[in-house]
């Protein structure tokens, strides 16, 4: 009996006895089995199953040119993390071959002369598992793509929570990765790297919670010691996100505790200097420096954005990566940000 979820079942049969073949397909087509596929050639096996990615293989093991074994092994190369089953057919049962046939990939026997019962029973449980563990994987999958997009909707409101403090319009902290993003894209990072930045950055200042509000919303320049308190967010910020297993927050935290270091070596918390300061660190430098110029702040009217362009180009070597700052005056000449 054929079993619903087997309709589609793509079946590849590799014998080099035809008449094996003709048997099988047979079997299979009065089960119900619509997708047949077949090569007497050992060595078709492989472009074969490549072609129409079979859902099993029966393959037999004595063959010229190639004998199941090495097809085995070429299959299985192939496969990767598909998974997919090999039951294979033979007239050897010695212990010897059957050992070495699991050895090397089967998951099941046939034993010639073919039995139309068994045929179609093996090849159902064979089958019946690997549905049933595509669908494990995909409701796996699926809790992944909910837990991590859980993940991000926590940070997002994270970094929400810091703005809240200091920006009326909410939006500083997504500016900010946008512009990061976009200037990791520039310097020629691989895509996901640039994600990465984009996910991370709006992280960079979430150490603000933890400064009074007499000093992060003061109208005018702060004294010394206020500014020292003020510096403290960046500490602040590490430690919130610190110790964490995800590679979201392993970079927020960088972030965070770098995107005030200076490249001659004169910002803060810890006085890095060039490359000493981590990529993403000085890539958020200039997206936050740009953002926070051109837009109010309690403190300050905006800034023009050629006076915030101006601003950023004279600082090249000596807040900012040069790098970095010739990227980001590229996309602004090209109209990219």
């Amino acid at each position: 009996m054929l079993y619903p979820y087997h309709q589609h079942a793509k079946v590849l049969i590799v014998d080099d006895e035809k008449a094996n073949i003709r048997l099988v397909e047979m079997i299979l087509q009065k089960a119900g089995y619509t997708n047949v596929y077949s090569t007497a050639d050992a060595r078709e096996a492989v472009p074969l199953f490549l072609e129409i990615q079979p859902d099993i293989v029966l393959l037999d093991l004595s063959m010229p040119h190639l004998d199941g074994y090495a097809v085995m092994a070429k299959l299985l190369a192939e496969m990767a993390l598909t998974a997919v089953p090999i039951l294979v057919l033979t007239a050897d049962i010695t212990p010897a071959v059957r050992h070495r046939a699991l050895k090397e990939g089967a998951r099941d026997f046939l034993t010639k002369p073919l039995d139309e019962v068994e045929v179609l029973l093996r090849i159902n449980n064979l089958l019946e598992n690997r549905f049933h563990s595509i669908l494990l994987e995909q409701r796996v999958q699926e809790r992944t793509e909910d837990l991590n997009k859980a993940q991000m909707e926590v940070l997002q409101r994270l970094a929400l929570a810091a703005e809240y403090r200091d920006d009326d319009t909410r939006l500083h902290t997504r500016r900010v990765g946008v512009i990061a993003q976009r200037i990791a894209h520039a310097l020629g990072l691989p895509a996901e790297q640039a994600d990465l930045i984009l996910q991370a950055s709006p992280l960079h200042d979430v150490g603000k919670i933890g400064i009074p509000d007499a000093i992060l919303l003061k109208h005018g320049k702060l004294t010394e010691d206020e500014f020292a308190i003020m510096k403290e967010h960046t500490v602040i910020g590490g430690n919130i996100l610190s110790k964490s297993d995800s590679s979201c927050l392993q970079l927020a935290e960088k972030i965070t505790l770098t995107h005030h270091e200076r490249w001659d070596g004169t910002g803060y918390p810890s006085q890095l200097s060039g490359e000493e300061i981590p990529l993403a660190g000085r890539i958020v430098a200039v997206a936050d420096v740009f953002d926070a110029l051109t837009h109010n702040r309690p403190y300050k009217h905006a800034w023009t954005i050629e006076e915030a362009l101006a601003e950023i180009k004279n600082q090249s070597g000596r807040q900012f990566d040069p790098d970095i700052v010739k990227a980001f005056l590229n996309l602004q000449s090209e109209s990219k940000l």
